[in-house]
């Protein structure tokens, strides 16, 4: 078994000029993600982890996160999304297909 059952990563590369992740508040939905799966007590060994990364090359797509083991790719705008993709991915392995790049 896996470590952790479910893997987020965000991207959350900044580029000086702005057609990044970072400039749609990436590192701040990740941290609201990140409260998010705390909260529901998701987190941990056998859960899931939720991680920021480095350019995830999809600039023109962002902002972008993508969970593993599964390999989809999530577009998102506001904690809404997020708490939308932590719940229902995240949580209950349902995609979300509105939010799927």
């Amino acid at each position: 078994m896996a470590y952790y059952k479910r893997h987020i990563f965000f991207c959350t590369n900044e580029r000086e000029d702005g057609n990044c992740c970072q400039h749609f508040r990436a590192s701040e939905l990740r941290n609201h993600a990140k409260q998010r799966a705390k909260a529901l007590n998701i987190t941990g060994k056998g859960g899931v982890r939720v991680n920021a990364a480095g350019c995830l090359d999809r600039c023109n797509e962002g902002p972008v996160a993508v969970v593993y083991p599964e390999g989809v790719w999530y577009t998102f705008a506001d904690e809404r999304d997020i708490d939308e993709i932590v719940d229902e991915h995240l949580q209950h392995g349902r995609v979300v297909e509105r939010l799927k790049l």
